[in-house]
């Protein structure tokens, strides 16, 4: 298996993407704004219609619309904070029904077709170059700012007290999440990235009372998940993605078959960290 070149960028991508994924769904799910990276997901399809369309790296689109479609359901909730979900739901309904429209005319429906699923095969060395440039500041802005992504997720207006910079914060974080869910698109799928975002976190979440214990066993349930899926991809041709979503369901099943035995607590203790 490792004999192969697209093998061996599929590993390396899907397993820095699997630290990367988790770490956004832990603040997200916290925040209770997990369908924003559902929403991005699917916007991100639009900007891989237009890629194919116009020439240019399929890729490259789906960071761009990822990172207009974020900032723009950010300014909607900000103004909205009472309809938050309602900003969510006009973007990804905006960029579905783009790249609805855009995938008639994108040439080579295999080429679109394996941006919903993802495809192992198809990930090059720019891909894996692209994501090994995001995931070094990715990494720095997680420990410079972990303490504050902490207060954010508990609250914003403590965080604002506690003299957290919300706004650039949150500037930060939206930026940082468009484009690794756009970057995931290739190899997870653009239509199950938000599994992977919210599952290892959810099942954290069972047997876990603390932040930071949430946050890494998360990201260790996103890499297993990523890499056993994309080894099983491989060994039985199947989508990658698919594989690995049915990976963090069985997971999350087992998790929760031994937190009722284990009597994990429901509890969580957040405050404790600050």
């Amino acid at each position: 298996m490792l004999q192969f070149d697209f093998m061996r960028r599929a590993l390396l991508a899907g397993f820095l993407l699997s630290i990367m994924i988790p770490s956004i769904g832990v603040v997200m799910v916290n925040r209770r704004t997990s369908m924003i990276g559902d929403a991005l997901s699917h916007t991100s399809l639009a900007g891989v219609g237009l890629g194919l369309i116009f020439g240019f790296d399929p890729i490259i689109g789906a960071i761009f619309v990822c990172i207009l479609s974020a900032f723009s359901i950010e300014g909607i909730r900000q103004r909205l904070p009472q309809y938050g979900d309602l900003a969510t739901a006009i973007i990804m309904s905006t960029g579905l029904g783009i790249a609805a429209i855009l995938s008639d005319f994108a040439p080579g429906g295999n080429t679109f077709e394996s941006y919903l699923f993802g495809s192992i095969s198809s990930v090059t060395s720019s891909d894996l170059r692209n994501v090994i440039i995001v995931f070094i500041p990715f990494i720095i802005a997680s420990i410079v700012y972990y303490g504050a992504l902490l207060d954010i997720s508990i609250d914003t207006n403590l965080a604002r007290l506690a003299g957290v910079k919300v706004k650039t914060i949150n500037a930060v974080f939206t930026l940082l999440t468009a484009v690794t869910v756009a970057l995931a698109a290739k190899i997870v799928g653009a239509l199950l990235v938000a599994s992977l975002i919210v599952l290892p976190v959810a099942t954290a979440l069972i047997i876990s009372r603390s932040y930071k214990t949430t946050y890494i066993i998360s990201i260790v349930l996103g890499v297993i998940y990523t890499v056993v899926g994309i080894i099983m991809s491989y060994n039985f041709d199947i989508r990658p993605g698919g594989a690995i979503v049915i990976n963090a369901v069985v997971g999350m099943l087992i998790m929760m078959v031994y937190g009722k035995i284990n009597k994990a607590p429901t509890k969580r203790i957040y405050l404790e960290e600050q």
